[in-house]
């Protein structure tokens, strides 16, 4: 028996081929292969596309090697350019994001009791070290005050930070909390609460108050200490 044509992408009906099936069926009915060729979207170098992925996936021993490649090692096979390396390159980058993403959200919300100022220092100071503007946070607890969800409200210039009621409680209920926290960062290392952060302490205790979401304290950090507002008797 002969050797016979070798079939390619090109010789697949058009519904057939990848980009068409994904827009028809969605990702799951595709391949991991044929989710990379519809990254790629052409072949090169006379390759059809799939026969593209086909050489990349062998060369570096499978889709977790060729994750690892770096744009001049995806450039050393043919028919790959500048851009199919950087678009390679930049979805397996958004992949690992996601998943650090993902792995450090978790971390940080699974089971953590946030009942002191020292607890929300331990927790926050990774977000704030260093910051030279001032951030904002919510901080959403459950019933149990385990931390639910953080979310960063505003960030302003070195010494002040514009903050109103409405946003942060509208952020708050799409968290759906039983209580919050606030937290945010000085700059300058001092973490005594200035009048400001007294009268939107207040401001933010009143609304919650109205919302029916407790206000359990508001913690000013420091990339060395904290003040707590409530221990301050300033709730």
């Amino acid at each position: 028996m002969g050797k016979g044509k070798r079939f390619t992408v090109s010789d697949l009906p058009r519904s057939a081929r990848p980009r068409e099936r994904l827009q028809r069926y969605g990702p799951e009915a595709l391949s991991p292969q044929e989710i990379l060729a519809c990254i790629i979207g052409r072949g090169g170098a006379g390759k059809p596309v799939l026969d593209l992925v086909h050489e990349l996936v062998s060369r570096f021993g499978g889709l977790s090697g060729l994750a690892q490649a770096s744009i001049h090692d995806l450039m050393e096979v043919k028919g790959i350019g500048l851009a199919k390396a950087t678009q390679l390159r930049a979805a397996f980058d958004l992949i690992r994001r996601s998943y650090e993403h993902e792995a450090e959200t978790t971390k940080e919300t699974e089971r953590t009791l946030l009942r002191t100022g020292q607890d929300v220092f331990d927790t926050m100071r990774s977000r704030t070290h260093g910051r030279r503007t001032e951030h904002f946070f919510i901080m959403a607890l459950d019933s149990r005050s385990r931390l639910i969800g953080i979310k960063e409200i505003s960030n302003g210039s070195l010494n002040s930070t514009i903050v109103h009621p409405r946003e942060v409680f509208t952020e708050a209920i799409a968290l759906h909390p039983a209580a919050v926290m606030f937290v945010h960062n000085h700059p300058s290392g001092d973490p005594e609460p200035s009048d400001d952060d007294i009268a939107l302490t207040k401001r933010l205790v009143s609304a919650g108050q109205v919302m029916g979401i407790p206000v359990h304290d508001h913690v000013i950090v420091t990339d060395k200490g904290y003040a707590s507002l409530r221990a301050r008797n300033f709730l």
